[in-house]
């Protein structure tokens, strides 16, 4: 069959489940994955075949897209600041507006980098994408990561191989967590922080196959991860060190007084790509 041909039945059936820009960014996914083209190749060769066995492979991936399974667990990777990631059901895929914090705690600190190393903590690190990123991207740096699951740490440390960098993994409880029994100059956090009472505006996909345990908080105590967080940060980060949190967009002005409320200095709040409150950023009294 024509890959061509096979490309109109492929969106026919993606239709009204997806839409038309979504369709199209799976379309060449799958095409790159299976036959490493790229849209020019296939513009290029307009009559390029798939035979059976592939034409099966390329049912096999849509049968699971019409079930809502994210494309990034389908092939179990994703890029996240311009390197390559393994994700799977244990670990949550990774937004651009995450990229977007990386990007704040980078430039932030360009000039301190060079001056003497950084001891950076991701705590709730998932795949490791802050992690691994900010080790990519600082050498130089000590980094270290925590998270709860143990099997989400499995992927993040096969991460932080793939991408040639070191960073010390830790599993442990953040909320059952006293003291982190060392000082860092930037502790970094992308905790679960979506209310139940939200669900319904989280993709069917999302609620559906990533896990809830890195998702979502209780209505009653949405701020559960960020006051403990605070509380080890007053500890364990160096004289001004730096706190940075990715935060629910509807939670900016409650996040901010918490760290006001906390002395914490130059408390910033950021709008992500979407204009969405997203992040925030203090230094320690």
């Amino acid at each position: 069959m024509l890959l061509k041909t096979y490309r109109t039945q492929f969106v026919q059936e993606l239709t009204g489940i997806f839409d038309e820009k979504e369709i199209e960014s799976f379309f060449y996914i799958v095409l790159d994955a299976f036959h490493q083209m790229k849209r020019v190749d296939l513009a290029l060769n307009p009559n390029f075949e798939i035979d059976t066995i592939q034409l099966l492979q390329w049912e096999t991936v849509l049968a699971q897209l019409k079930e809502h399974k994210p494309i990034q667990y389908i092939f179990g990777e994703t890029e996240f600041f311009g390197l390559p990631f393994y994700v799977n059901e244990n670990t949550l895929i990774p937004r651009p507006e995450t990229e977007e914090l990386v990007e704040w705690i980078l430039s932030n600190n360009s000039i301190l980098e060079s001056e003497n190393p950084l001891r950076i903590l991701d705590i709730g690190t998932g795949a490791g994408c802050i992690a691994v990123s900010l080790a990519k991207n600082r050498p130089n740096a000590e980094v270290y990561a925590i998270d709860v699951s143990e099997k989400a740490l499995a992927i993040a440390q096969k991460n932080a191989a793939r991408n040639n960098v070191k960073v010390a993994f830790l599993h442990r409880n953040i909320l059952e967590t006293e003291d982190l029994a060392q000082q860092f100059d930037i502790i970094v956090s992308n905790p679960p922080y979506v209310r139940n009472l939200e669900k319904e505006e989280i993709n069917k996909n999302v609620l559906a196959y990533e896990p809830h345990l890195a998702l979502f908080v209780e209505d009653t105590d949405a701020l559960v991860f960020y006051r403990k967080i605070i509380e080890l940060a007053l500890k364990n980060l160096s004289e001004n060190g730096q706190l940075y949190f990715e935060i629910n967009q509807y939670l900016g002005e409650e996040m901010k007084e918490l760290l006001e409320k906390n002395n914490f200095k130059n408390s910033q709040l950021r709008k992500d790509i979407y204009g969405n409150d997203r992040m925030t950023f203090a230094v320690k009294p």
